[in-house]
């Protein structure tokens, strides 16, 4: 008589956890789904148990036996911004080579919106992530790493990140464009930036700007810093209320250095309809160098960022870690300063 081939081990459930946790089975959910809500001493209990276990909770069905769902997720701020289409454009590429399906959520600048879409990301059965920026709610790192799936930041790059960075050092980049314009001769400065609010990226180029200005004993004055939309409009009101202040309170800046080039651009239009030339009564810079910035006239002073490698880059490193490896994240990449037509040395007083 033939003997019955044992039973296989049963697969490791939710309440095998709680039970090793000692918790309820709504608590190992909400650890995995919404960890903000849980201590952090149980959250990490829970955590160290489904670990032990081998257990992941997954939406994802027949998929979480084979722990491949070949879908990987992409979390942007916006596409109204050719530089992160361009970013998914290369990911799309490099994942597609390799049979696998891009999700792609755009948050709006919002921390609960992201928030909230890595979770859907999360319960649909993504394999990996790739995040602008660091700026979010601490418990978005943290809801990914209970799934311990591979995820990495784009767009932000600094030497003590917890995360794997694929991007570029904002703070170093706008240092380099501040000290060209030093260089130039100028000393008087305005700034035209994107809200510094959960934006970690424009928080460290305006501390770049600082520090280089700080190099030589000069700072921003608080009339002279702008805040707003990243818009060809909100830097042409911007440069106006800047210049018009300084025929109340002087002296006029004969450098301005904006936050992207659409900024720029509007900076530039707006000093033309005032009756300045750019760049020799105003200096103008940009960042981004969008395809449009070559084309105006005069074309425009930008710092270049090669926004397919982003995503080239950050595609190669989840990709690795996928098929099992650990690689160390690449190296930052460096911005180009471009020099073009709207920037000169500092008029003469």
């Amino acid at each position: 008589m033939t003997e019955r081939a044992p039973n296989p081990p049963r697969r490791p459930r939710a309440v095998d956890v709680a039970a090793a946790a000692e918790v309820s089975t709504a608590t190992v959910s909400r650890v995995f789904n919404n960890p903000e809500k849980v201590a952090p001493a149980i959250r990490d209990r829970v955590l160290s148990a489904a670990r032990a276990m081998g257990w992941m909770p997954h939406a994802a069905g027949s998929a979480l036996a084979r722990r491949r769902t070949s879908i990987v997720g992409a979390v942007i701020p916006t596409l109204d911004n050719e530089i992160f289409a361009a970013q998914v454009g290369a990911m799309q590429t490099a994942f597609a080579e390799r049979g696998i399906t891009l999700l792609l959520s755009c948050f709006n600048y919002s921390q609960d919106q992201a928030f909230s879409d890595v979770q859907a990301m999360l319960a649909r059965g993504v394999e990996g992530l790739a995040i602008v920026g660091e700026s979010h709610k601490p418990d978005l790192f943290a809801v990914i790493a209970a799934r311990a799936i591979p995820y990495v930041v784009t767009y932000s790059h600094r030497p003590d990140s917890p995360h794997a960075c694929v991007g570029f050092d904002n703070q170093e980049a706008f240092e380099r464009l501040t000290r060209r314009l030093l260089d130039l001769g100028h000393r008087d400065f305005g700034v035209i930036i994107q809200p510094t609010a959960d934006n970690d990226r424009v928080q460290a180029r305006l501390r770049g700007i600082r520090a280089a200005l700080a190099e030589q004993g000069l700072a921003i004055r608080p009339q002279r810093l702008f805040e707003g939309a990243w818009s060809i409009d909100f830097g042409r009101r911007s440069l106006r209320a800047m210049l018009e202040a300084a025929v109340r309170s002087g002296p006029r800046p004969t450098a301005i250095i904006c936050g992207n080039d659409h900024l720029a651009i509007g900076a530039v239009l707006e000093a033309q309809a005032m009756g300045l030339r750019v760049p020799e009564d105003l200096s103008i810079t940009g960042f981004d160098d969008l395809a449009i910035s070559r084309h105006v006239a005069p074309p425009l002073t930008t710092l270049h960022i090669d926004n397919r490698e982003i995503g080239r880059l950050a595609a190669d490193y989840l990709l690795a870690r996928l098929d099992g490896l650990d690689p160390p994240p690449p190296p930052p990449l460096l911005p180009d300063l471009i020099e073009r037509g709207t920037t000169g040395p500092a008029p003469a007083a």
